[in-house]
Parts: C-alpha cells; sequence; structure tokens
C-alpha cells in the first residue's frame, strides 16, 4: 500500500445561495490515484470508464469553463476530456445540485469519453493553497498542476491541452511545459475542432450571454428571494408552503398554481392548491419549480375565472370555479427546473436595444407558460420568424425579464419539420440515431451471422415449439411483435393452458450497456401522428426480439393450467422458451376466422385443401377457446369495478418499406378486448410473482382513485340528461355509465366515458417499498397488483419486469448466485424518470395530433369548404359560451356565445347564427343569450353546427377554432358516412394528394437539394415517407395535405 501524507484543510467556501460555509476536514495524500487512461504504463487501478489511447490529446477544462461552458463539453464529439475534482466541487458550490447532478451523470455515461480526475488527493498534483492567493488563481494553478501530471504520468504519450478563459492564465502558463498546451476555449475550438459548428455557435451565445450579465439595471423589479435556512424554517414551522408551481396555460399571464404532495387531508382549503396570480406575485418562478409560498390575507383571496379562453377544452374540472381560492405569493424558490426553450425572435423592433457586436432580444418561448426570454445575439436579423432553441442563465430580481443564450437554430416558423422539431424539444425528447456501437454491442458478435442460436439456449429454456401452437395478433403490417397466445386443451378436455409469451429483450440487452443506456433514457418509444421513435434499435425492435412467425424466438412466458369448466388457476409456471409463431395475424383477419367468414390465411395458402382445412379448424378452435378464456377474465374484473374508458383509437397504416400510407381509425372488435384482457392477466399475475419475491425492490404500476371533485363535471352533466353517476367506488362509477345510456343518442354515453377518463389521475410506476401495501390498487383495471410485462420492446418498464423476474425464477430454482438488484431507492429513481417520459410522451403524441388537425384545416377556405362544417356535441357550459367535441375530426374546443366587442350569438328561425347586441346568461345545464331577435338556448349534450377554422400565430402552435353557424345538428349534403369511415377517407384524400405532388416532384429532381440534417435526423424512416411528402406539397404551394386523426395507441400491453 502506498503511502498517504495527511493534512487538515480550513475551507472558506460560498454556496451557490450566498451563503458563507466554513468547512474543515482532513486531506490525506497518496500516490496512487487512478488516471483513468488506456495509454497508462504505471497498473493504475483504473475500475470503469477509461479515456482511448487513439486521440491526439487529453482536454483538461479550466474551472470557469466547466462551470460556464458546460454545454460544450456535454458534446459527444469532444473527447479525452479530463474533469478535475476542483472544478467539480466549484460546480458543486457556485452552481448548485442540478448542475452538479448534470456534471455526476456526464461523468457516468459510457458515451462520453470523459472521466474524474481526483487532483487534490494525488500526492504529486496537489497545490496547497498559498496566503493571499485568489480562489480562482489558485483553482487555475491546481488545474494546471493536473494537466502537468497527465502529461509525465502518462509520459509524454498523450499531448495535454488546458482550456481557460483566463487570459493572464494562457501567458502565464502557456510555455512552462512542453506537451502542455494552455489556450482558449475560442483557440481550442478553432484549432482542434473546427468542424463542430455547433459547439462554435453555442460558444459565442454562452460568451455573449456573460458579457451582458452584468449590465441589468439597479431598480428592483421583484423581490428578493429568502434565503435558504429563512425558507426552511418557516416550511417547518407552518408559515410557508412548499411545492410546485403550474403555471395556467390559458391565463398564463395572470394565473398559476402551487400544488403539493403529501397534503394532509385535514387542510380542506389546500385542496386545490394554492392560487398565485399575477407575474409580480409569482416572483420569477417558472413552470416547473420547486417554490415556496406565503399566503395573503383571506380578503385578499380569489377565485378562478371561469370565462372562455383560446384552446381550452382538455382540463380537469375541480371545486366551484368562482369560490375564492387559498391565494398567495412566491418567497423563494428550492430548485430551478430551467429546461431547452423553443422561442421565436419577433420582427426588429425600435425598442430593442443593440450594440456594436451583438442585439439584446426579447424572444418569445412557444409555451405560452414561459415568459419572453433575453437573448444577446449578432444574428438577430437573420433569425427573424425563426425557431431557435435558448436555455436561461439567470433571472435577477432588477430584471423583468430572465436572460438567455441561444443553443440551435431549428428553422422557419411553420415549416414542417421545425414544428416537429419544437414539440420534441418542448417535451424534453431526445431521440438521436442509434450510433453503430450501440447496434452491434449486445446485438450479435458478427455481422454475418446475426441468428439466434437455438441450441446454445436449449438446456435453459423449455422448447416449445412442437408442443404448442403460438400465434400473434396486432395491427396490420406490425413488424415489433412483442407479444403471442397460445391455449391447448389438457387431461382429456378437463383442463385448459393459457399461454402468454412474450419478446425476451433482456436477453439481448444487457444491463448496463450502450444499448440499455440508451433504452433507459429514452424509456419508451415515441409515437407521433405519422412517425414513431423506437426505444430500441430495428435490428431488435423489427428482427431479433420480434416475435415473427416461421422463425425460432427466445421468450419470456407465463402459462396458467385452468380448469376447463370454472376457469379457475390449478397453477401457473414463469419461465424462458423457444417459441415458433405458426400464424402472424392482424385483428381484422383473426376476428374474420372467429366470425366463421372466408379469409384467406397467408400460412397456410400453400397448403393443400385438406391440410388447409385442418390447421384452419385447429386455428378457429384455439381462437374460440381464447375468446371463451377472454370474456371470463374480463367478467371478473368487471364484478371487480374495472372501468371501460372512452378514447380515440388510430393506428398507422405502412406499406413494404413501412412508409406511412394512411391512418385508420380502429374499429372495435372482440378480438382486440381477447388480446387485452390475457395481456392484462399476464402483468396482474408477474406483478403478484415479483412483488412475493421482492417486497420491497419491485416495479409495480398503480392507478390512484380520482379526487371527488374531478368528477364534478361528470356528476352535473349527467344529472342534466337525468342520470345519476355515483363515484363512491370504481365499481359504483362503472355501474351508473353502463346504465347512462340515450338511445337516441349514442354519443352521451361516449362523452360520459370521456368525462371520466378526463377526471382520472395517473397512472404511475413505482417501487414496492416506497407504499403501503393498500397503495399497489390499480382503480381503472380493478386489480390489487398490477405492473407492466408485456411489451419489453417499447417500454424500459416491461424490461426491469423482464430482470427482476428472471431473478425471481432464478431465486425459486435455487440456480446458482443470482445478480444483485436495485436498491428501493434506484428503483424509485428510475419509476420517477419512466413516468416523467410517459408523461412527454403523452404530450408529445396529443401536440403533433393538434398540428396535423390544424394543417388540414389551415389553407382550406372555412367559408365555402364543406370539411369546414361539422355536428359538434355542448359538453360543458362556461360563463360566455360552452365547450364542445366535433366527433367527426376528434377535437375539442371552445364555442364562444360573447365576443370582445360585446355581441352575442343570436339564432333565427332556421337555426342560423348571427352576432348582434345583447347578454348572455348562464345556468348550469345550459346557457342562454338575449338580443333583439329573442333568445336562444343551448343546452348540454345538444348537438350544434360548427364551422372550423384555423388562428394562427408566429410564435405559437396553430389552433383549431370553432365558431357556432347553427343552433341546430348539421346534416350534410352528402350521403351520410360512419364517423369513423369518414376520418379514413379524409386521411385517405391527404395520402392521394401527397403521392399526387410526389409525381410531379419527381420531375424536378434533379433541382431539389438533398434532405437537410435535420431531416435525417429526425425522419426515421425511409422516403418517400408522409412527411417528405407533406414538405413537397407544402414548398409547391399545392393543396391542402394536413392531417386531422386523433392517434391514441394502446397502453394496457
Amino acid at each position: 500500500m502506498s503511502q498517504q501524507q495527511h493534512n487538515v484543510l480550513i475551507l472558506h467556501l460560498k454556496s451557490c445561495r450566498g451563503r458563507k460555509v466554513r468547512v474543515v476536514r482532513e486531506h490525506y495524500l497518496r500516490e496512487r490515484v487512478p488516471c483513468y487512461s488506456s495509454v497508462c504504463q504505471a497498473d493504475c487501478v483504473n475500475d470503469g470508464k477509461v479515456l482511448p489511447g487513439d486521440l491526439t490529446h487529453y482536454v483538461v477544462p479550466d474551472v470557469g469553463v466547466v462551470v460556464d461552458y458546460l454545454e460544450i463539453l456535454e458534446d459527444r464529439e469532444l473527447q479525452g476530456v479530463v474533469f478535475t475534482q476542483t472544478a467539480c466541487q466549484a460546480v458543486q458550490h457556485s452552481k448548485g445540485r442540478r448542475q452538479y447532478n448534470r456534471l455526476r451523470n456526464l461523468l457516468k455515461d459510457p458515451r462520453h469519453d470523459c472521466v474524474l480526475f481526483a487532483n487534490e488527493f494525488q500526492e504529486y498534483s496537489y497545490c496547497p493553497r498559498e496566503k493571499g492567493e485568489s480562489q480562482e488563481k489558485w483553482q487555475t494553478r491546481c488545474v494546471y498542476s493536473a494537466a502537468v501530471w497527465y502529461y509525465n504520468h502518462l509520459a509524454g504519450m498523450m499531448d495535454v491541452v488546458m482550456i481557460t478563459e483566463d487570459q493572464e492564465a494562457v501567458a502565464q502558463y502557456s510555455s512552462l511545459n512542453s506537451g502542455v498546451y494552455v489556450i482558449s476555449v475560442q483557440d481550442y475550438l478553432q484549432n482542434f475542432w473546427p468542424q463542430l459548428q455547433a459547439a462554435h455557435d453555442l460558444y459565442g451565445s454562452i460568451s455573449q450571454a456573460l458579457q451582458e450579465k452584468e449590465s441589468e439595471g439597479n431598480e428592483r423589479e421583484f423581490s428578493e428571494h429568502l434565503p435558504a435556512e429563512v425558507l426552511e424554517a418557516g416550511i417547518k414551522s407552518g408559515r410557508y408552503i412548499q411545492g410546485t408551481l403550474n403555471v395556467n396555460k390559458h391565463r398564463a399571464q395572470t394565473e398559476a398554481f402551487i400544488t403539493m404532495e403529501d397534503l394532509s387531508n385535514k387542510n380542506t382549503d389546500m385542496s386545490c392548491g394554492v392560487l398565485v396570480y399575477g407575474d409580480k406575485n409569482r416572483n420569477r418562478a417558472m413552470q416547473g419549480d420547486m417554490v415556496v409560498v406565503e399566503l395573503l390575507p383571506k380578503s385578499e383571496w380569489r377565485g378562478k375565472v371561469t370565462a372562455l379562453t383560446e384552446g381550452q377544452g382538455d382540463e380537469k374540472s375541480g371545486e366551484d370555479e368562482s369560490k375564492p381560492l387559498p391565494t398567495g405569493r412566491v418567497v423563494g424558490i428550492l430548485q430551478r427546473h430551467w429546461r431547452d426553450y423553443v422561442v421565436t425572435f419577433p420582427p426588429r423592433e425600435g425598442s430593442q436595444s443593440q450594440s456594436r457586436n451583438s442585439q439584446r432580444i426579447l424572444a418569445v418561448p412557444w409555451d405560452r407558460r414561459i415568459p419572453k426570454i433575453r437573448i444577446s445575439t449578432q444574428q438577430a436579423d437573420a433569425l427573424q420568424d425563426h425557431r431557435v432553441v435558448v436555455r436561461i442563465d439567470s433571472w435577477e430580481s432588477t430584471s423583468l425579464y430572465p436572460n438567455g443564450h441561444s443553443v440551435r437554430v431549428l428553422g422557419r416558423a411553420g415549416e414542417l419539420e421545425t414544428e416537429v422539431q419544437t414539440i420534441l424539444i418542448e417535451n424534453c425528447i431526445h431521440v438521436p440515431p442509434f450510433s453503430d456501437a450501440q447496434v452491434r454491442e449486445d446485438v450479435c458478435p458478427s455481422k454475418t451471422e446475426p441468428h439466434i442460436h437455438v441450441g446454445q439456449q436449449l438446456a435453459e429454456r423449455r422448447d416449445l415449439r412442437e408442443s404448442h401452437l403460438v400465434f400473434s395478433i396486432d395491427p396490420k403490417g406490425c413488424e415489433d411483435v412483442d407479444d403471442t397466445l397460445s391455449v391447448r386443451s389438457l387431461a382429456g378436455g378437463k383442463l385448459l393452458e393459457l399461454g402468454v409469451h412474450i419478446a425476451d429483450v433482456t436477453h439481448f440487452v444487457t444491463e448496463g450497456s450502450l444499448t440499455d443506456l440508451e433504452a433507459r433514457t429514452r424509456a419508451t418509444t415515441y409515437y407521433l401522428a405519422d412517425r414513431r421513435y423506437d426505444m430500441l434499435p430495428a435490428v431488435l425492435s423489427a428482427d431479433l426480439c420480434s416475435l415473427l412467425g416461421g422463425v425460432d424466438r427466445y421468450a419470456m412466458s407465463v402459462l396458467w393450467e385452468l380448469d376447463a369448466h370454472t376457469l379457475a388457476v390449478n397453477k401457473v409456471w414463469f419461465g424462458r422458451t423457444i417459441i415458433r409463431s405458426a400464424y402472424q395475424l392482424h385483428y381484422e383477419l383473426a376476428q374474420a376466422i372467429l366470425n366463421g367468414e372466408p379469409t384467406e390465411v397467408p400460412e397456410l395458402a400453400q397448403l393443400g385443401s385438406e391440410e388447409k382445412d385442418t390447421k384452419l379448424a385447429q386455428l378457429t378452435q384455439a381462437l374460440e377457446m381464447l375468446t371463451h378464456v377472454a370474456r371470463h377474465l374480463r367478467a371478473q374484473r368487471d364484478r371487480g369495478g374495472a372501468l371501460e374508458l372512452e378514447g380515440v383509437e388510430v393506428r398507422a397504416q405502412l406499406d413494404e418499406e413501412r412508409n406511412i400510407t394512411a391512418l385508420v381509425p380502429r374499429q372495435p372488435l372482440e378480438v382486440h378486448e381477447t388480446v387485452a384482457e390475457c395481456m392484462i392477466y399476464a402483468n396482474h399475475w408477474v406483478a403478484r410473482k415479483i412483488q412475493e419475491t421482492f417486497p420491497h425492490q419491485a416495479l409495480l404500476r398503480r392507478h390512484p382513485p380520482p379526487r371527488q371533485e374531478f368528477f364534478n363535471l361528470l356528476v352535473e352533466s349527467a344529472k342534466a340528461r337525468g342520470f345519476t353517476i355515483d363515484t363512491r367506488s370504481n365499481k359504483a362509477l362503472a355501474d351508473s355509465l353502463d346504465q347512462a345510456v340515450d338511445p337516441e343518442d349514442p354519443l352521451v354515453n361516449r362523452l360520459l366515458r370521456m368525462m371520466t377518463t378526463q377526471a382520472m389521475s395517473e397512472a404511475l410506476y413505482f417501487s414496492t417499498g416506497t407504499q403501503s401495501i393498500d397503495q399497489y390498487y390499480h382503480y381503472g383495471l380493478a386489480l390489487d397488483r398490477y405492473t407492466h410485462f408485456t411489451s419489453p420492446i417499447r417500454r424500459y418498464a416491461d424490461i426491469v419486469v423482464h430482470r427482476l423476474l428472471t431473478v425471481a425464477i432464478a431465486m425459486e430454482g435455487e440456480v446458482g448466485p443470482v445478480k444483485a438488484l436495485a436498491s428501493n431507492k434506484e428503483l424509485e429513481e428510475m419509476a420517477q424518470h419512466i413516468n416523467k417520459k410517459n408523461r412527454a410522451a403523452k404530450r408529445a403524441q396529443k401536440l403533433s395530433t393538434e398540428l396535423f388537425q390544424c394543417l388540414y384545416f389551415k389553407e382550406r377556405d372555412p367559408q365555402t369548404d364543406q370539411r369546414c362544417v361539422a355536428d359538434a356535441v355542448i359538453y360543458s357550459i362556461r360563463d360566455d359560451g360552452m365547450l364542445v367535441f366535433v366527433p367527426e375530426y376528434g377535437v375539442k374546443g371552445p364555442v364562444y356565445l360573447k365576443n370582445r366587442e360585446g355581441q352575442v350569438v343570436a339564432a333565427g328561425h332556421d337555426g342560423s347564427c348571427e352576432w348582434q347586441s345583447g347578454s348572455v346568461r348562464r345556468y348550469p345545464d345550459h346557457i342562454t343569450t338575449a338580443s333583439s331577435c329573442g333568445s336562444s338556448t343551448f343546452r348540454l349534450f345538444d348537438h350544434i353546427t360548427v364551422r372550423i377554422s384555423v388562428h394562427s400565430t408566429h410564435c405559437h402552435a396553430d389552433r383549431i377554432n370553432l365558431e357556432v353557424i347553427s343552433n341546430r345538428p348539421y346534416h350534410s349534403t352528402e350521403p351520410q358516412q360512419p364517423r369513423s369511415q369518414g376520418r379514413c377517407q379524409l386521411v385517405q384524400e391527404v395520402v392521394r394528394l401527397a403521392e399526387e405532388a410526389h409525381q410531379q416532384a419527381q420531375e424536378k429532381a434533379a433541382r431539389r437539394p438533398k434532405l437537410s440534417r435535420e431531416e435525417r435526423e429526425f425522419c426515421q424512416s425511409k422516403t418517400p415517407n408522409l412527411y417528405s411528402l407533406l414538405e413537397e406539397i407544402r414548398e409547391e404551394a399545392l393543396r391542402d395535405l394536413n392531417m386531422v386523426p386523433q392517434v391514441c395507441f394502446l397502453l394496457y400491453k
């Protein structure tokens, strides 16, 4: 063991909140400190990441560079970065926990070639601080000493470059040691990385922001935040309240609410949170920040505004909105939730300040909840009307707006690809193409033999290839087949065996591998209106892991032995298997077989008639047995109170090359429910298994009961129609919904179920060690334990569950040592990450659908195009209008009955509506307008006719605008079609127009530029795809090609 030198250090530090901290610590110096370099000749114990040896140099950033320019160092192109202990500690003390954790994650991520060197514990690199030496000078000397040590330790085999923004340090140290270069960040980028334009732009942007930071005025615009110790004491005493700030997207300038976790039920006043009214009371807090608020006197409490706003229609309905709510002001911010924001540079105005080298622009964020951000840039004129990614640097009390810097330019506002990238970035979704290393790492040892070697696995798996009739049922064109099914009769018909067989993804994706880390980061597959971004590389998701028909595949299986008469479970088996799916069915084909309709099964096409009939009879019998079992399982859950909620689902129709040809509304078939019940059953039994084996560290999924006040809209709306909705339990709610049927209007029940869905709380993943057993319950499915096991190709939670199940099986069989599991804390952190990514995926999917809805209507003339006129159903009454649902297009939105000029909607004898002077009066179940023409009444669930148009703004997303043109139902002059068929034809028309435009565009192919880097980065399907076709149409200014389907993918798997 090397000899250690002992020192006592007394450090006087300054925290990120400005407090002076005196730290006394014992300091041990030692000779043997890992260097983490692959060219090391000194036999260092380099566990974990090591820097590659095929680089031209290593780079050691100074403290100031790490503190201010960490974003540049996060670029994966920059390799061989050595972060010193000195720099990391400076980040922790000056930038706070969030930035420090960001640096720690960067160091832990194997995808980045960077390491941490403990220079302050290395005997020959440690530099004691000299008397009178400033902290900044001492830190720079420490980093330089570490750079020199690295060069000497590696025996001159690797040049070392120290980068700093301190010009005095460059002059002082640049010529002291050959092989150790000291240069500025700008010189480093220009000389070593001239091709990294993004890094150069980012450097310029950050530098300008730092230069402008000190130029703020001294006049205070906001109150100073209280010190951390005062906030902590106030929270403990009950004087202050801690929570997360949520800005009302419809009234972002005035309304924000503080939501609190673990709120005591005794404080009924706080059940709906605390209202923060106005930007002054918000005191520089932004959406998502963890804040501390002080309640105002009750005389200053306010209620919610109850008038309609644009884009309204999806929010939950809580307590009486006119009732005064607890109102407060922000006195401190515990943790910022700053992220990347997309902004638009508005047209240049004279009021925008500018200097010789840059302009200070107030950029408008795409997210209406975010205040304007002041950006310093030299490209103000060039970036007008462009979407730009920015990051916030600070928001001082002397500034009305936060200060930030630009990161990269997305493109011109309104262009299709720009808007899609905006949706991804606004939801913190980063999905670059998979790297070659990720694809190769766990897939196969050789590119020439990417096959599954069954013989090597026979000893570890149960072989079901000959004994079981296995088949899959999925949407048409599905390639990433997660699940297959089997069912067979045993013991002369006395028993049944039901099997659910799931792709064994964990066999190919090793925990901790590059592929696993990328999958964990993404957490899910992201579905947009016309494309998807896979969680796993295509060679896994569409080939090796996918349970395709007619090929051997590895699976994780659950087999139940059931009594043939009662369907009671006798026993259940979990384990790894080898399967060969005999049939790869799609839903419509499976339903046709069940219905006895003449149909062609592709796998039987080449057989003789007798053999074909025999095999078809076997398949039909299996489907019938499966349907019988699924009906029983559904009945069991119905008796427990399972809910049937309403959603509009559309699937993407793909051609042979996986290009999207149409978005087809999903027709409800019994086989959908059959497959769903089997998957739910498997998820439930796996949840039981892993929870019983790992009571404190199993990943389950819970669905808490909704808050009763969120049912107010549902209860009141149903009451207006003469129905009573009992919300005391899920069973009572399900029974009430079943009875709330209007035989003359099936849309009434559908809308009530949609309101029920809107009132539901969010289903969440969690670690069993963080919740009591009574909190495990899944309210919607009526199950005591539930998890996700059946879709590991597209959900990372399922991969975690597969690993837990594998260990549980190994422990049961006592097969040697088992792999250590993640702790309860680690698993809960993972669950929170997956929950966050799932929310982002849902938001992105919804925004993508709304984008295509707007694109469809944007260039149509609403006054002449009959497709812009549709039937709508009123489902909520507001002060100056109502909220309606347009079933044909799946659109929700406000319809105003009173405009800003004070005019109201007046209906004539024929039902046609016009604006006239008058008044409006709201009642619980209807709203009435009065004018010189008389009065007009609009009741809940009335059908009215609306005109659909698009409200466009340069800085924000387009929005659908709905205007009532008749108080009577819409009757099209065209032949009546079912709602879903009308939407299908709409989509087909979009595709037809796209194909026509593509043919015209091909004639000009020689003059058309190739796809941009952004298109190559974000478009993961081959061209021509729907996106490129739509873009070409836009460029040619042809007819509208936009889409309107409500995309909602099934999430039970």
